[in-house]
């Protein structure tokens, strides 16, 4: 007892610690990574220890010269990728689950969470009849909702692909816009990356039904077999949204599997100003969003929602092991009326994707929503849209800068501009490395019809709607200071 006393004491030592170093960290007065870059790389490149230098040491260089040049993602200027820093609770939460229940299996309390905190997101998304799964990020989300469209476009015809293999080519209909990981989890589902078909967007990001219809008339001419339609809620280039209710349309008529990758631009779902656009999302197969984005979770959780969750156990489950199906109980014994947490493994999430060994991620969803409700939640996705639609009013109102997109979501793209600026995307490009280097203000770049524009994108449960005025100051200043150099 003593000694897990003196490593609780420990752990709050290093929280402590911890919290002091990223407080430092987010008020950006820590030392620039770059230039410190010798210093703690010489610090840390160690040969193995042959002798541990026990925990207050390691504590201590966790402190010193780890934390305090980690990842600028948490930083409060990050606007480069879809992705965030935790937020106190989901950080707390996090570290309950690593060490209250390493597993998310057996009739734990978290296990119990795991199944109600998917059901609270269906709930708060407007899908309330879908049942999910989570997984470690948006790659796997895809991977499993694709799974059950190839285990369900196979089925119709009397194959079991997840036992049989497949038997036939199939068509995977996706926009140019979408996310490259639907081309993976096509390779890795064994219908090829070529099976993705790439199709045509207006000049607002948004699939073309013309095209789409085209290309699935044309695959059914060749006998191969359409498994999929892959809509985007949200896409990472600009944030826009597809037709979701008229692709949803194509789907049922032509009896393909809907899936809509909602991975970050679900939640804007909460904005009530925007909420018809995601009319048709009802009607999807499956859907998936990633709490570790917009939602402000620790990173490695995304979720699948499926309106069957029994597809995806015919896609995934596992071959018997004997190590593990006489190991639990699965109901308590008569005469006791007493149960272990070990007589059942609870909901089998194992059998509904790809990881038999996973953490407990809902007890972090939970948290988050405990904290500040789906109306915190629909607050801070007002203000990161408005941050947005801000940067687009000024945009177009300097004559000094130029917004690319008009925001669905979060994400505003802009360039700076001027008479004397002969390459524009040149000029940019070498305008956001200084701008990133500044290490304040750290969005991304992307094309935007053929137009190289900067790229930032409101996800972040820190940003604060000064922000959005700061960027555009440093873009000027910076844009001004390079044009005196020409």
């Amino acid at each position: 007892m003593k000694k897990e006393l003196a490593e609780t004491g420990q752990l709050k030592y290093l929280l402590e610690k911890i919290g002091g170093s990223l407080d430092q960290f987010l008020r950006f007065e820590h030392s620039d990574a770059q230039s410190s870059d010798k210093n703690w790389k010489e610090s840390l490149n160690k040969p193995v220890p042959q002798k541990g230098i026990g925990i207050d040491a390691v504590s201590k260089s966790l402190s010193e010269w780890v934390i305090p040049y980690g990842s600028p993602v948490p930083n409060p200027g990050f606007t480069s990728f879809i992705t965030t820093g935790a937020t106190t609770a989901s950080a707390l939460a996090s570290a309950a689950a690593n060490i209250a229940s390493p597993q998310r299996y057996m009739m734990t309390a978290f296990n119990f969470i795991e199944e109600l905190s998917l059901d609270w997101l269906a709930e708060m998304f407007s899908i309330p009849d879908f049942k999910g799964v989570y997984s470690s990020g948006g790659s796997v989300a895809n991977l499993v909702a694709l799974g059950g469209a190839r285990q369900y476009a196979f089925e119709k015809i009397g194959i079991d692909p997840a036992a049989e293999g497949l038997t036939r080519a199939v068509g995977v209909y996706a926009s140019v816009q979408c996310h490259h990981t639907i081309q993976r989890s096509c390779g890795v589902l064994g219908v090829g990356r070529r099976a993705v078909r790439p199709i045509n967007c207006d000049a607002d990001g948004r699939m073309l039904m013309s095209e789409l219809k085209a290309a699935i008339a044309s695959d059914k001419e060749k006998g191969i077999l359409p498994m999929a339609i892959v809509a985007n809620a949200g896409t990472t280039d600009i944030g826009a949204i597809d037709p979701l209710h008229e692709m949803a349309e194509i789907a049922k008529e032509n009896e393909i599997w809907f899936h809509v990758d909602g991975a970050y631009g679900l939640p804007g779902i909460l904005d009530e100003r925007i909420k018809d656009r995601y009319k048709g999302l009802e009607l999807a197969d499956s859907i998936i969003v990633d709490p570790h984005k917009w939602l402000g979770a620790s990173v490695g959780i995304a979720t699948t929602f499926v309106k069957d969750r029994e597809i995806l156990f015919r896609a995934f489950t596992q071959e018997p092991a004997n190590y593990l199906e006489g190991t639990v109980q699965q109901q308590a014994e008569p005469e006791t009326k007493i149960q272990h947490s070990a007589d059942d493994f609870g909901i089998p999430y194992f059998d509904y994707g790809v990881e038999l060994s996973a953490p407990c991620r809902g007890v972090v969803v939970w948290a988050m929503l405990q904290e500040i409700g789906v109306e915190g939640m629909r607050a801070r996705i007002k203000k990161h849209n408005d941050m947005a639609a801000h940067i687009y009013k000024l945009a177009g109102e300097h004559p000094q800068l130029e917004a690319l997109n008009k925001p669905e979501l979060s994400i505003c793209c802009f360039r700076f501009v001027d008479k004397k600026i002969e390459d524009l995307d040149g000029f940019n490009q070498r305008l956001h490395r200084r701008l990133v280097r500044a290490n304040e203000y750290m969005p991304s770049t992307t094309k935007v019809n053929g137009q190289l524009g900067i790229r930032p994108c409101y996800v972040g449960a820190r940003h604060e709607f000064e922000q959005a005025d700061g960027l555009l100051q440093a873009v000027l200043k910076i844009g001004n200071e390079m044009l005196a150099e020409i």
